[in-house]
């Protein structure tokens, strides 16, 4: 796995052993379709190694917050941003916590929000997800999800559009 564009297009990026990495053919796409994120302050919940939040910071974005609920997750991020020279913010904890938290603190919100769970989690991850969410996102952020196609992370939140390649479905949400 790569970081595919940007300044660290080309750097390796390890992941933790049993991760399910979003496919570099799958992060080209997605960043395509995404257009600059140039200035922007990027969320990756469920982040594993790190690998979307890294492209983001790789492509322009301002920053980027990783959250990983697993030990050897969130030693991966650390060890990616060590490798490419990043400093980023890394919260060890369950996603749907951190953006409680994050909602009720003072901190800036998000302008691109990475939402890549265990593709089993999806179906209970949904509801809370979209009721939370909005109060962390700035008013024209856009929240990407990754899921199974066959069993897709469907947020009650404007659609602006899916793709699938292979088995995985990506769909990016505005928040208004």
């Amino acid at each position: 796995m790569r970081v595919v564009a940007g300044r660290l297009g080309g750097r390796r990026l390890s992941a933790p052993a049993g991760a399910r990495p979003t496919a570099d053919r799958v992060r080209e796409a997605l960043f395509a379709i995404l257009g600059s994120v140039e200035g922007a302050l990027a969320l990756d919940l469920f982040a594993g190694s790190g690998a979307l939040g890294i492209e983001a910071i790789s492509r322009g974005a301002a920053g980027a917050v990783f959250v990983d609920r697993d030990r050897r997750a969130v030693a991966a991020i650390r060890r990616n941003l060590r490798a490419l020279g990043l400093e980023a913010s890394v919260d060890r904890s369950d996603a749907l916590a951190f953006v409680r938290a994050r909602a009720e603190s003072e901190q800036p919100a998000f302008d691109l929000i990475f939402v890549d769970p265990p593709y089993s989690s999806a179906g209970c991850l949904a509801e809370p997800l979209a009721e939370l969410l909005p109060a962390i996102a700035t008013q024209t952020a856009r929240i990407v999800t990754e899921s199974d196609k066959r069993a897709p992370l469907e947020l009650a939140m404007p659609l602006a559009l899916t793709r699938a390649y292979g088995d995985t479905r990506i769909a990016v949400h505005r928040v208004r």
